[in-house]
């Protein structure tokens, strides 16, 4: 994990607002940093895939009210049209989600979504061979094979460590500055989590890719994560580095996520051996 602090490449500062109901976001202030992995931790309906959703400008804005600012590489967001947010979206921002295989087309095959992954984010000026050496790059960058054999398959013939892997290929197939990864390790057995993590972890070393990790797993947070923002019903409560915030918890909902993280149980003594 990198570890000098650079300069800000996201800011938000949001209010999200479905209707007439409370907020679902209440000023949420965060910040990412250039060539980091910053964790955003919250319990389920804290708003952590409502602001990942909001960045990206997936929001149905007809039943939607945002207010503040969504800062990216100095330009606010929320001032973007549509044609600006396809723009950016999947070549300067990816988004990676909880299920891989709801997130593929099941009817499919892996060559034929990488290809229109690729095109929906190329100018018009890409090649077929571009296209094919960007697709044999992605998919060795997260230690997948570009084989015939495997760009075959459908999305039903891998295993659900090889779909993720496929979706973060996508993702990371233009280079963007950054990655959203929303509860992208969920899904998985710990074994393929423990796998991603890494693969996460070396996308950030190796082309200083910052990552906004999306997770209730404090776990997984502290393996991989420079540092740490606590969501709680809407707000970030906290935030720091994640040594720091993990060991010595400021706000009484932080101190309530360490206190809860598992611990091992201490094995029982077999009966029949203490006998013996």
């Amino acid at each position: 994990m990198n570890q000098a602090p650079q300069d800000v490449l996201l800011a938000t500062r949001l209010s999200v607002r479905y209707g007439g109901k409370p907020p679902v976001l209440k000023d949420a202030a965060l910040e990412v940093r250039r060539g980091e992995v910053l964790g955003l931790i919250g319990q389920s309906g804290s708003g952590k895939s409502t602001l990942a959703l909001a960045i990206l400008a997936l929001l149905d804005r007809k039943r939607v009210s945002l207010e503040g600012s969504i800062v990216f590489d100095g330009c606010d967001l929320l001032n973007f049209r549509e044609k600006e947010m396809r723009d950016l979206r999947g070549r300067k921002v990816s988004l990676v989600l909880q299920s891989p295989l709801s997130s593929l087309n099941p009817a499919l095959k892996i060559r034929t979504q990488l290809k229109e992954a690729w095109r929906a984010h190329s100018s018009q000026a890409s090649g077929q061979s571009d296209c094919d050496q960007v697709i044999r790059r992605s998919l060795e960058s997260v230690s997948l094979p570009s084989s015939d054999e495997f760009l075959t398959k459908y999305p039903s013939q891998m295993s659900i460590g090889q779909a993720q892997r496929v979706l973060i290929a996508m993702a990371v197939m233009h280079r963007p500055a950054l990655l959203i990864a929303d509860e992208a390790t969920s899904a998985l057995d710990v074994i393929t989590q423990s796998e991603i993590l890494a693969l996460f972890r070396e996308l950030n070393q190796d082309s200083g890719m910052s990552i906004l990790y999306i997770s209730h797993d404090l776990a997984s947070v502290a393996g991989i994560c420079d540092r740490v923002a606590i969501l709680h019903e809407g707000e970030i409560v906290e935030s720091g580095e994640t040594s720091q915030v993990l060991t010595e918890p400021q706000h009484a909902y932080t101190r309530r996520l360490v206190a809860s993280i598992p611990k091992l149980p201490v094995p029982r003594p077999n009966s029949r051996a203490a006998n013996v």
